[in-house]
């Protein structure tokens, strides 16, 4: 085992990232990201920080206050979920109302970072971080809207990027760069888990110190190469589920659409038929698709609540596969 072996950033950010010593390592990477040094004052719970069986194959959370008094959630998600943007904005909502008490003004209302660190395909995109950001701009004049606002009885003026909620999407599979600044030394330890010797990037420091496979207890590296294992099976469960589904769905989908294109091919026309075949075909292929994929994952153990979730399928769907 190799002595500068160090461990996922999914596995730290739910075992070790916790702990106030290594707040160093998570502000590093904030710090990249935003451009400006961050330090984090304590870790809030949220539902993804539970040590569950499910989040393996799901995602790890971690919502921190910085010295400012904002909220950054930091998640990883390992699979693919179906409605992925609903879903973390419907967490930056939740995690707005629940840092205001009822009666407080509005003044009380929290700036929100949420980071998204994902290891799978999400939509169609040449690179390997996004940034979104709310801003009102002129229809006319092209000017951005400011905000007067009054804090500590002195008048301030806020665009609206500053009160709004902001938006990381790290698409860790599509980094192939060599690293030479500091936000691409992150995605490389994030996707490969490398870090170079003589690094100065923020965070990645005190990861070559705190985060090292080597110095964990025993038990912990058990724990550890449990997951790696848990991770691979999972990718390569999905990757043939996958591939399974669309040969299946393909050549169902085809036969079906031929024969109901004949079928009204014969009563409307022989080009609408084979129209509305094809596209019915295809319809059916991808339910096809997707009922194999749930019939393999179920069949290598995958909880109920991952494969309605990933695949957008019903609870009776699944059971009754």
């Amino acid at each position: 085992m190799a002595k500068d072996k160090y461990v996922r950033f999914d596995w730290a950010a739910k075992r070790m990232l916790r702990n106030k010593a290594n707040f160093g390592v998570l502000e590093g990477l904030i710090t990249v990201l935003l451009n400006e040094e961050v330090h984090i004052e304590e870790i809030l719970e949220s539902e993804g920080n539970q040590d569950a069986f499910d989040d393996k194959f799901n995602r790890v959370d971690v919502k921190a206050k910085n010295s400012k008094g904002d909220i950054i959630i930091v998640e990883i998600q390992l699979t693919r979920e179906l409605y992925y943007l609903e879903r973390i904005l419907y967490g930056v909502a939740k995690s707005i109302t629940e840092h205001i008490q009822l009666g407080d003004k509005y003044d009380k209302v929290k700036k929100v970072y949420s980071i998204s660190i994902l290891y799978f395909d999400l939509g169609k995109g040449a690179d390997y971080l996004y940034h979104g950001r709310t801003t009102f701009k002129g229809v006319h004049t092209g000017d951005t809207l400011q905000i007067t606002t009054k804090e500590k009885d002195v008048i301030e003026m806020k665009t609206p990027e500053q009160i709004f909620p902001e938006y990381f999407l790290i698409r860790v599979n599509e980094f192939n760069k060599v690293a030479t600044t500091p936000l691409e030394e992150w995605l490389d330890y994030l996707r490969s888990g490398h870090i170079k010797d003589d690094t100065t990037a923020p965070g990645l420091q005190e990861a070559r110190r705190q985060l090292q496979y080597m110095q964990m207890p025993r038990e912990e590296q058990i724990s550890y190469d449990r997951h790696l294992d848990a991770i691979m099976i999972q990718n390569d469960v999905i990757s043939t589920a996958q591939k399974e589904g669309r040969a299946e769905g393909r050549a169902e989908g085809r036969a079906e659409g031929r024969a109901e294109g004949r079928a009204e091919g014969r009563a409307e026309g022989r080009a609408e038929g084979r129209a509305e075949g094809r596209a019915e075909g295809r319809a059916e292929g991808r339910a096809e698709e997707k009922i194999a994929n749930a019939r393999a994952l179920k069949a290598n153990g995958v909880p109920m609540e991952i494969i309605v979730r990933s695949l957008g399928l019903s609870d009776e769907q699944v059971a009754e596969l």
